[in-house]
């Protein structure tokens, strides 16, 4: 009988054993499932694809419509509608024989509203490879019986669903006030239409008017959902063809559709409805242009009035054989309303970005500072070198703007935003190196640094200082930053000389309550000797949070700021280009 209860004991053991695993497990994420994840597998067939033999984007919002609000009603228990579409950016297209795969989940649910976010990949069965297709964030709103539905909360167990549930509330104040943006964005840049047009090659200029399309669609029952609604997806799809007519009118080329701005979905639409789309180019910038599009709903030939059901915009570019933007005719805009929207497009493009990268979480997933002391000194200079090369050397630059001889260079992915200025100034590479490399100077041309002090020297190529900046925004608190400086010489012919910065903590320089502290994570200078004393100058930077505001907004170009700092700087190293002072030798 002993060994008997023994047996037991063991096997009961075990058994709890068995069923600690498997919540630990549980909550790790392993062979768990998400109880609203819904999927979807369709295969690319020739009736889903454009002129280019590629999938077409109106045909994929469908099926990306579709599946998320099935893990909407999955979750709901009842009928949901669309309500809106955040920001879609498109990063791979899909042809015939490809599969396309799509997961839908709820990341959260507020009083009647919930967030599903959506992942699209591509799947060649042949070679078995799969590409990311594209991210998009929906908003559903759960209906019963023409009333809206309070929604149980969701409870997020594993770190992916916890973090998303986390950043869907940040993600939703942003919605809220995005039109609030956008008015502040435009009061800051009144004038910045006709400088815009002043400064532009008017031999390349396209009036607006031309690019205007209107179109009809009937609603009828197979475009709507088992409710009598119209699907979000099918509207979505006729306005993708629409916008897509505008910029070909534009380019007259084939565009390609690289980001749609926020769907959102004033009033419903039933059967039985005619939708009136209408869309226009809004703004042409040098690879990309902006169409908007607008829905209008009525039901009777006779009706006057006209019901708005949704806008959008949408960014198209046109790619040659290699995949690389053309350039863009530009785009003169009507006056009155045609040179709002034309305002409101470069606003919508500083607003993209900083959505992009400020409501991700992905900007917190790396320190930003780390600890700085002798035992990991040789690590992190050679972490802060190799980190700024790295950036140098990605390919996939985007020309931004040109100005007074200045280029503003923007390159996205998935965790940041980074920008470079280049410019070619007529100083010896080597004079220029050692000029920029005391950060002591910088306050002579920058003025967005107010002093700089020497912390540390810490051997002929490393040194440690404290910045301090003028304050920034509607902050009153001027910022400061400790700041890791570190230089080299180019190792062979054709290497460039670099100065690289990124931030660092002291315990002798903690965060003080009379500034803000601010982080640099990867920025610096790039030399290239371009002939007897001509120097090729780039200084690149990865757009902290904290930074993100100031950097879009002369990205969109509401400020001219950049340029105005590198053309000082140019000022400097040719006023300075004959001072051989022994100190320039030494940081």
């Amino acid at each position: 009988m002993i060994q008997n209860v023994g047996n037991q004991l063991r096997r009961s053991r075990k058994s709890a054993s068995r069923a600690e695993n498997k919540d630990s497990a549980m909550a790790d994420g392993e062979g768990y499932r998400n109880p609203t994840e819904v999927q979807m597998s369709q295969l690319v067939l020739p009736c889903h694809t454009n002129q280019r033999g590629e999938l077409s984007i109106g045909q994929l919002l469908k099926w990306i419509d579709t599946t998320a609000c099935l893990s909407a009603e999955r979750h709901a228990g009842c009928p949901c509608v669309t309500a809106s579409m955040d920001d879609i950016y498109f990063e791979h297209t899909i042809r015939v024989g490809q599969v396309v795969n799509i997961k839908a989940k709820v990341n959260r649910a507020f009083n009647t509203s919930m967030e599903v976010g959506i992942q699209v990949t591509s799947e060649d069965l042949c070679s078995e490879k799969q590409w990311s297709v594209c991210k998009a964030l929906a908003t559903f709103v759960a209906h019963r019986e023409l009333s809206k539905v309070k929604l149980k909360q969701i409870t997020p167990l594993t770190e992916e669903e916890k973090t998303e549930h986390s950043v869907a509330a940040e993600r939703r104040r942003m919605r809220l006030v995005y039109a609030d943006t956008i008015k502040d964005l435009l009061a800051n840049c009144a004038n910045c239409v006709q400088y815009d047009l002043e400064t532009r090659d008017c031999n390349h200029v396209v009036p607006a008017e031309r690019t205007r399309v209107e179109s009809v669609e009937l609603v009828l029952p197979p475009h709507a959902n088992h409710q009598g609604n119209t699907f979000g997806g099918q509207i979505m799809a006729w306005m993708e063809n629409v916008a897509t007519i505008a910029a070909s009118r534009l380019c007259r080329a084939h565009p390609t559709l690289k980001a749609i701005e926020m769907f959102h979905f004033r009033g419903p639409s039933q059967v039985g409805d005619r939708l009136v789309l209408k869309a226009i180019v809004n703004n042409a910038f040098k690879h990309s242009m902006e169409v908007g599009v607008c829905v209008e709903a009525y039901r009777q030939e006779a009706e006057t009035h006209r019901r708005h059901i949704n806008s959008a915009f949408m960014t198209f570019m046109v790619l040659d054989a290699e995949d690389q933007p053309q350039m863009l005719p530009w785009i003169r805009p009507q006056p009155g309303d045609g040179e709002r929207r034309y305002r409101e497009a470069s606003a919508r493009r500083k607003i993209r970005l900083d959505r992009k990268y400020i409501v991700s979480c992905k900007q917190t997933e790396v320190p930003l500072s780390v600890p700085w002391d002798p035992s990991n000194q040789v690590y992190l200079s050679y972490n802060n070198v190799s980190s700024l090369k790295m950036l140098v050397a990605k390919d996939n630059w985007v020309l931004s703007s040109e100005n007074n001889q200045v280029s503003l260079y923007i390159l996205e992915d998935d965790k940041y935003l980074s920008f470079h200025m280049e410019m070619s100034v007529s100083v010896d590479a080597a004079h220029a190196f050692l000029l920029l490399s005391d950060l002591r100077r910088r306050p002579e041309w920058d003025k967005h640094y107010r002093s700089v002090e020497l912390v540390q020297q810490v051997d002929e190529d490393d040194a440690i200082y404290h910045v301090i900046s003028p304050a920034f925004g509607s902050d009153p608190k001027p910022q400061d930053f400790v700041i890791l400086a570190s230089r080299r010489r180019p190792c062979d012919n054709g290497d460039p000389y670099i100065i690289a910065y990124r931030s660092v903590t002291l315990p002798t320089h903690c965060e003080m309550p009379e500034y803000r502290r601010g982080e640099t994570l990867c920025a610096g200078f790039c030399f290239w000797r371009e002939g007897d004393q001509m120097t090729k100058i780039s200084y690149y930077n990865q757009a902290t949070s904290g930074f993100l505001n100031y950097v879009t907004t002369n990205v969109a170009g509401l400020s001219s700021e950049f340029c105005n700092t590198f053309k000082a700087c140019e000022k400097f190293l040719l006023d300075n280009r004959n001072d051989l002072a022994p100190s320039l030798q030494t940081l």
